[in-house]
């Protein structure tokens, strides 16, 4: 569109200022705000499933990650995948799992063997909606990266290569500056359209419907 050079440039986001940088190759690296491990191995009783273990993360937003699926993560398995989620994320609010201050988890994680090569991982992101995320999701793998490091697993600067349900990848990696971790996600990215938001005064759900 013209608007922008490659380089760096810093973007306004509802958690903070976040840096991308916009390389020639059609490629976008985005350096996150802060992220980190809430808690970690945190128990949740699912019916049908029984109890399984996550990690609670902030990547940007508040994620339960599930780290070995009980299902396995491909695309012919998508519908199976959402409703297994789903159960995971009312389980979660039922019995009052949260993020920090009694905030949300509204992004359930799954992981499981990559396929693709040089992949580390693959995943499935349940997001709000109960719509899944066709990318490795970006909050989700600094997430990741942040329990990670956690865990003592990725050391700054180390390559993380997370790959998608669909297949699709993302590269991560870390930096950690005053005891705080600041992931950086690099992936493609193109233009699919434009939209115009119009949020009519007189519409009582302009801003959304929340069930």
């Amino acid at each position: 569109m013209g608007q922008i050079r490659p380089g760096s440039h810093r973007i306004e986001t509802t958690v903070g200022a976040v840096q991308a940088t916009l390389h020639n190759s059609n490629e976008v690296t985005v350096r996150n705000v802060a992220c980190y491990r809430h808690a970690a191995r945190v128990p949740v009783e699912v019916p049908g499933y029984g109890k399984l273990c996550g990690d609670v993360a902030w990547g940007g937003n508040w994620f339960y990650l599930i780290y070995e699926s009980p299902l396995a993560i491909s695309a012919s398995n998508i519908e199976r995948l959402t409703e297994f989620s789903w159960h995971v994320r009312q389980a979660l609010s039922k019995q009052g799992i949260t993020g920090a201050g009694g905030a949300e988890i509204d992004h359930i994680e799954l992981y499981g063997p990559p396929q693709a090569e040089g992949a580390r991982s693959k995943n499935f992101v349940l997001c709000p909606g109960k719509i899944y995320d066709r990318s490795p999701c970006g909050t989700g793998t600094c997430a990741k990266l942040a329990c990670l490091y956690a865990d003592g697993k990725l050391k700054p600067g180390e390559s993380y290569r997370q790959e998608s349900v669909i297949g699709s990848m993302f590269d991560g990696s870390i930096e950690v500056q005053d005891g705080q971790i600041f992931p950086s996600v690099r992936g493609s990215a193109y233009i699919a359209g434009e939209a115009e938001m119009i949020l009519d005064p007189s519409d009582p759900f302009r801003f959304g419907i929340r069930l």
